[in-house]
């Protein structure tokens, strides 16, 4: 099973689209779902459309040489020969703003539009002009972008999700833009403090074998200083225990004879 995509809350509960080697599952996230999953070993992520899902299994991550490409419109600011059919289509030329006072431009599919403000988690939008096609969008996108920027990073919407809208700022950045229409979000989130990461382990090991203590690769993710160490007690088992501070609790570990890997926090270190 891989999580392989992601809808939008649009008409209905936002939603995960699961890959489980049959085909595509949608799992329904309503405000207050909770969500268990386990990390398997890291792969390839394959590729995805949309609708079908391929699935990798080579070692190389996030995308090994045959899924890596270049999105032709990743950076395109209107030099361009329409390359892809959905260049050709109707597009709309839009702000995009996240709380407090992160602005933005970017263009879409015009019939996109309210899914794509959506998509990147924007508290507020604005339509600005539908045009011909997807390179005149891009050329119009750069020019507004020398003034507004054309990207916002996930840190900057994390840092607001429990905040506002700056309406002044907001209001005098649409007043410098004739606009068609403008759209207000509200996903419900009602947080008072702002969102915490969570680095669940960062991992030191000690192994004890006959032969004395040997230590393996440390892993460089940022964390807690987690030890554990690990005993044999019986022909086929090895037995460990981690302890650390600070850090969530976590459990002893009991792994077969052979188990050549042990992984913390995204890390994979060799035993």
């Amino acid at each position: 099973m891989q999580i392989v995509g992601y809808d939008a809350a649009v008409e209905g509960p936002a939603a995960l689209l699961v890959s489980t080697g049959k085909g595509l599952d949608r799992v329904s996230l309503p405000p207050g779902e909770a969500l268990a999953y386990s990390l398997g070993e890291r792969h390839c992520a394959g590729s995805f459309d949309g609708e079908t899902h391929t699935a990798c299994d080579r070692p190389a991550a996030p995308y090994c040489d045959r899924h890596t490409d270049r999105w032709p419109c990743a950076r395109c600011t209107g030099e361009c020969s329409l390359p892809l059919d959905s260049c050709r289509e109707e597009h709309a030329v839009y702000l995009a703003a996240f709380a407090p006072a992160t602005f933005k431009v970017g263009v879409t599919r015009s019939w996109r539009l309210d899914r794509r403000l959506r998509e990147q988690g924007a508290d507020r939008g604005a339509h600005l002009r539908t045009v011909e096609n997807g390179r005149i969008a891009r050329q119009i996108e750069a020019d507004i972008a020398t003034e507004v920027g054309d990207r916002v990073r996930v840190p900057a919407k994390v840092r607001g999700l429990h905040r506002s809208v700056d309406e002044d700022a907001w209001q005098s950045l649409l007043s410098d833009h004739d606009h068609l229409t403008a759209f207000t979000f509200d996903y419900g989130l009602d947080l008072a403090d702002r969102p915490v990461g969570e680095t669940m382990l960062s991992v030191r090991r000690e192994h004890a074998r006959p032969g004395g203590l040997r230590r393996d690769r440390r892993c460089s993710r940022p964390g807690p200083t987690v030890e554990s160490r690990i005993v044999r007690v019986g022909p086929d088992r090895w037995s460990g225990r981690h302890s650390g501070s600070p850090g969530p609790a976590v459990r002893p570990i009991q792994r077969p004879v052979g188990h050549k890997t042990y992984t913390g926090g995204g890390c994979a270190i060799g035993s």
